[in-house]
């Protein structure tokens, strides 16, 4: 057999095998797909970003989305859908992008999740749908950028071409629900689907919880959490806000107004100190304060905006979680600071921030001082803090949740100068709303015990989910709650109507 005739069967075979293997809608086998690398986000550069404001990711181009959506397996039983706390249908808005159809892509995610643009953004997508991709090994599809692509493509048409949502009538039992956080928002946009008429009581002067409050415009534009939030809105939920639920309005008033069910978001606003000598000093904030003063009341564009808010030149953040990174990140980028800090008792790899929020913060020049552990806060005679005494750390023997106890090193303490503090170690549920419902069962760290499946407390016809059950926690996990909430409310309802 000649060489051409041995290339000729040599091509007969390979396309022979091809027509065998599932083709997508683009054309590409599995095959093709496995050759397709993953796509980079495209970023501002760390210099330009640390002077404004601005998101730090552009987020995919449509030829970077198509490219990456190639990379989809469109396997017969993906497991990604069950590493989706939100259940949405990965790879169904997925195929929507390679068949060019946005609008129903767009209509996929949002059938499943109420937030997929913040979602797309803020979620841990590589510790849950990313992780169990098929090609997680390899470089699991970029599952989180694409419904951020996806949900931002479709907002931006929709500021030009204003989408025609219909409000849904109510049909059954007015619900009252806690807290316009994502747990709250996701249950009130998935009963408000099933016909109930829904009222979300916020205690702060804008909706979005946590995203409003504590996520900075830098990872979560305003833009785009305002449009989401709107939706929720068109599509009939009533949202109140300064409404604080145990002050302002109570569970007996919603009672004697109608309302049949409640289900409580109120998340997770009540800051943790480290119980250190000097830690009431001028200059020394809890991160949620400082970062609601930053991001909800925008004290970064002050004088312009009427909330101020003081930084010093050095400032020093103690922790490693999300929160504790935003805190840092925003230092960072607010007039006259030149030196901004992390202070954290373990090492980078016990830290339980976002690894990608770790780089970006390295990226923009952080200060990162591991295996250190604050002291003492050191203060002036007006009670300005001045400086924080420290002891350096090694890792022992591993604690309770599986990482390795710090331990200090004797004689190990020197000073770090400072004139600014943000505690970022952790939040705790605000107990206003809990205490104004009588028989309501908390736990010993604060949390409203529920039934896991169920999601109700110890008092018939309330609900809980997100952070207030929780702890601090993630933004998708409260999406999580919020459905399955909102499926027992359902339920609940449906046997009260029943048995009267």
């Amino acid at each position: 057999m000649t060489e051409e005739h041995k290339g000729k069967t040599a091509e007969n075979t390979e396309t022979s095998e091809k027509k065998k293997e599932k083709v997508g809608p683009d054309g590409l086998t599995k095959r093709d797909r496995l050759k397709i690398k993953r796509h980079a986000m495209p970023e501002q550069a760390p210099e330009e970003r640390i002077t404004n404001f601005l998101s730090v990711v552009h987020g995919y181009t449509l030829e970077m989305a198509y490219e990456e959506a190639q990379r989809c397996l469109d396997c017969p039983r993906p497991k990604c859908i069950d590493g989706c706390p939100a259940e949405v249908d990965i790879p169904a808005f997925i195929m929507e992008i390679l068949k060019g159809d946005l609008e129903e892509s767009y209509r996929i995610l949002k059938a499943d999740n109420a937030l997929p643009a913040v979602c797309g953004r803020v979620c841990p997508q590589e510790e849950q749908c990313e992780l169990t991709c098929l090609l997680a090994k390899k470089g699991p599809v970029a599952i989180g950028r694409l419904e951020q692509f996806v949900a931002e493509y479709m907002l931006d048409k929709y500021e030009k071409e204003p989408p025609k949502v219909e409000k849904i009538i109510p049909t059954k039992e007015k619900v009252a629900v806690i807290g316009a956080g994502p747990a709250g928002i996701t249950a009130a946009a998935d009963l408000v689907k099933m016909g109930y008429e829904v009222t979300i009581f916020e205690a702060l002067h804008k909706p979005g919880g946590v995203l409003n409050y504590g996520i900075p415009p830098f990872r979560m534009p305003r833009r785009i959490l305002d449009a989401e939030l709107g939706s929720i809105e068109q599509m009939g939920v009533d949202v109140r806000c300064n409404m604080v639920f145990g002050k302002t309005i109570t569970h007996e008033e919603l009672l004697e107004d109608g309302y049949k069910a409640f289900f409580l978001g109120t998340g997770a606003g009540l800051p943790t100190f480290m119980g250190i000598p000097g830690e009431n000093a001028n200059g020394v904030y809890s991160a949620n304060e400082y970062l609601t003063r930053v991001n909800l009341m925008e004290a970064w564009d002050f004088p312009n905006a009427d909330t101020p808010v003081f930084v010093g030149k050095n400032v020093v953040t103690t922790g490693a979680g999300n929160t504790a990174m935003d805190s840092a990140r925003v230092s960072r980028r607010m007039p006259g600071v030149e030196k901004s800090y992390i202070v954290y008792r373990r090492t980078r790899n016990e830290a339980p921030a976002r690894n990608e929020e770790i780089e970006h913060a390295e990226q923009e020049g952080i200060i990162f001082k591991y295996l250190t552990q604050p002291i003492e806060i050191l203060r002036d005679d007006k009670n300005w803090i001045t400086g924080m005494r420290c002891i350096k750390m090694e890792l022992g023997e591993p604690d309770d949740s599986g990482r390795r106890r710090p331990v200090p090193i004797p004689d190990s303490e020197f000073e770090i100068e400072c004139d600014t503090l943000l505690v970022a170690i952790g939040q705790r549920p605000n107990p206003i709303a809990m205490r104004s419902i009588p028989g309501l069962e908390i736990s010993k760290w604060g949390t409203i015990v529920v039934d896991d499946e169920t999601m109700m407390t110890s008092v018939p016809g309330v609900f809980a989910g997100g952070d207030a059950v929780v702890g601090a926690s993630t933004v998708i996990l409260a999406v999580g709650h919020g459905k399955q909430a909102a499926r027992a409310v359902d339920a609940y309802l449906a046997e009260q109507r029943g048995g009267s």
